[in-house]
C-alpha cells in the first residue's frame, strides 16, 4: 500500500487534504447556521477525511515545516474563497493584503 501511496504525488494528497478541509469549514458554517447532529457528524468526518489524505503527503515529503505551512495556506485560501463567494463575506484591504502575502508565501514554499 506505501508503494501506492508514495506512486501518487505529494502535491495532490495536499491539494485532495486542503479540500477536505475546505469542505469541513463550508459545512461547519451550514452547521452554525442550522445546528443538527447529522451536520455536526457530517462536519467531523470530513475533516477526519482531510487528516487521512494528510498523512500522505507527510510520508511523501517528511518536510513537516513546509508540508504543514503549504497546507495550512492552502486550506486558508479555500476557506477564504468559501467565506467571500458562497456566503457573501467581505475582506478589508489589510486582511486582502494578508491573503495576497499568504498566497506569496504558498509560491516561496514551492519552490
Amino acid at each position: 500500500m506505501t508503494n501506492y501511496v508514495l506512486s501518487i504525488p505529494a502535491p495532490f494528497w495536499l491539494l485532495l487534504s486542503a479540500a477536505f478541509f475546505a469542505g469541513g469549514e463550508y459545512l461547519s458554517k451550514v452547521w452554525a447556521n442550522s445546528p443538527n447532529l447529522p451536520t455536526m457528524l457530517l462536519v467531523i468526518g470530513v475533516y477526519a477525511l482531510g487528516t487521512v489524505a494528510w498523512l500522505p503527503a507527510l510520508l511523501h515529503k517528511n518536510e513537516l515545516a513546509v508540508m504543514g505551512t503549504a497546507w495550512l495556506l492552502l486550506a486558508t485560501a479555500a476557506t477564504v474563497v468559501i467565506g467571500i463567494f458562497v456566503f457573501g463575506e467581505t475582506l478589508n484591504p489589510a486582511q486582502w493584503c494578508g491573503v495576497g502575502l499568504a498566497l506569496l508565501a504558498l509560491f516561496l514554499l514551492s519552490q
